[in-house]
């Protein structure tokens, strides 16, 4: 069984959606403290030498880290979890999916720990991040339809990043006043029944 390594409201959680929709049986190891010396970040180096969740360790022992590769890698085999292959929303699929792990995850990561990028303003670069965050999720909201998902009538491993990315700042206020149809595709995917227990637990 695959295992993977995450902790409480952090990314890992977008993969245990993944995982619940796609009907993949994984095990959960609780790494809170990873991001801080200690047993639990000496722990996931071993595997991940970038101290990162989620790190995935696959059946036959491989580890694959980051949530777009773990989303491409399943699709492999659960290509309906996307749109058709070879179709123009399947290029769409791939470019918001790699735009949003390229543009809006690097802002938590320099917004989350100022202190490990500046010596002095940190303050600054928190601010600023939250800024530039703000605009780029504005942009995603003008390449939405109307829902219910970002596809339309289909669930696809995309939604399952704006269903946890809506408690996580600039929190769920901002986003139901300034970008609606984010905030409608996200409730749609948290009313999910068989999401409810992941995000409980995750606190999202």
């Amino acid at each position: 069984m695959m295992k993977l390594y995450g902790a409480p409201g952090c990314g890992s959680a977008i993969v245990e959606m993944m995982f619940v929709l796609a009907g993949e049986q994984y095990r959960w190891i609780n790494v809170e403290g990873f991001d801080e010396p200690g047993p639990q970040r000496d722990a996931l180096l071993e595997l991940n030498p970038l101290g990162q969740v989620p790190t995935l360790k696959l059946d036959d022992g491989s580890i694959l880290t980051e949530t777009a590769a773990i989303a491409l890698n399943l699709l492999d085999s659960h290509p309906e979890l996307a749109p058709p292959a070879g179709s123009a929303e399947r290029q769409r699929f791939h470019h918001l999916l790699i735009w949003l792990v390229a543009n809006v995850y690097p802002t938590f990561t320099y917004g989350d720990y100022p202190d490990r990028w500046t010596q002095s303003g940190a303050e600054e670069l928190r601010d600023s991040t939250n800024r530039y965050r703000q605009q780029l999720y504005l942009w995603l909201e003008s390449q939405l339809g109307h829902g219910p998902y970002v596809f339309g009538d289909q669930i696809s491993l995309l939604d399952t990043y704006l269903a946890a990315m809506i408690s996580w700042r600039p929190r769920q206020a901002w986003f139901e006043q300034n970008t609606p149809k984010l905030y409608t595709v996200a409730q749609a995917v948290r009313a999910r029944e068989e999401f409810h227990e992941i995000l409980s637990r995750n606190e999202l």
